[in-house]
């Protein structure tokens, strides 16, 4: 099994990601196109010349190593993306060998995490318009998608994995539920920048507390994203 887990910046991804690849058949890949990303779009972010020289340009490239043979010799390959990874150009064609799903989170937490660590970001920046347009491409191309929204998972961490799992025909793993602290082998070459909270985790955090208020200079970027996390969250899948 292949899966592309599709999250905008800020989303619970990493601890995602760390939850698959604490099993023992699965190996996993974090943003497989980020340098192609700023490479085509000549976009400034921090630590974009190490990002650069560290994966393949090309997303061709990339695209053919996520559907070539999987790293180590695993059974399953967890490919984590970011949904603003997509740009004019990028191959599209490999994501129907995908089991493809959907990872939200509501845009006031993910605004005030991303601005936390770099200033102003836009609508383009948090991915949801981006994660929209490529679920209606996926449920066109292939008829199923699968949503998970993050504020579920860490309400009920083992419940919404083990309601993942069966959704896509795996068999839970209670190893995804904790892992070691620190970094992983997993991790991309950006990692110091942006993981040192997951970094010191050892399994997914409690639950959540009241929504961050968004400052009124970012509102309307809370205003453009909130119809496209809407219209997904309402098909979100709950826990058994």
């Amino acid at each position: 099994m292949r899966i592309a887990m599709w999250s905008g910046p800020r989303n619970l991804s990493t601890a995602m990601m760390y939850a698959f690849a604490n099993r023992r058949d699965f190996a996993a890949v974090d943003e497989p196109f980020y340098a192609s990303y700023l490479a085509a779009t000549g976009l400034e972010h921090p630590m974009r010349a190490e990002i650069l020289a560290a994966q393949p340009q090309d997303p061709d490239a990339v695209a053919a190593a996520l559907t070539g043979p999987v790293p180590g010799g695993k059974a399953h390959f967890y490919q984590k993306h970011m949904t603003h990874h997509v740009f004019t150009g990028m191959p599209w064609a490999w994501m129907d060998d995908m089991v493809n799903l959907f990872l939200l989170r509501h845009p006031a937490r993910v605004i005030a995490s991303y601005a936390a660590k770099r200033e102003n970001p836009t609508l383009d920046d948090i991915g949801f318009w981006q994660q929209a347009e490529l679920f209606d491409h996926i449920e066109s191309a292939r008829g199923k998608a699968v949503i998970v929204d993050s504020h579920d998972i860490r309400e009920d961490p083992e419940g919404m994995l083990r309601a993942l799992c069966a959704e896509i025909g795996l068999a839970f793993d209670p190893a995804m539920l904790s892992w070691p602290a620190g970094g992983k082998a997993c991790d991309g070459v950006w990692a110091p920048h942006w993981y040192g909270a997951v970094w010191s985790s050892t399994g997914f955090a409690g639950r959540e507390g009241p929504l961050p208020e968004v400052p009124a200079a970012l509102q309307t970027v809370l205003d453009g994203a909130m119809p496209h996390y809407a219209r997904l969250a309402a098909l979100a899948l709950k826990p058994e």
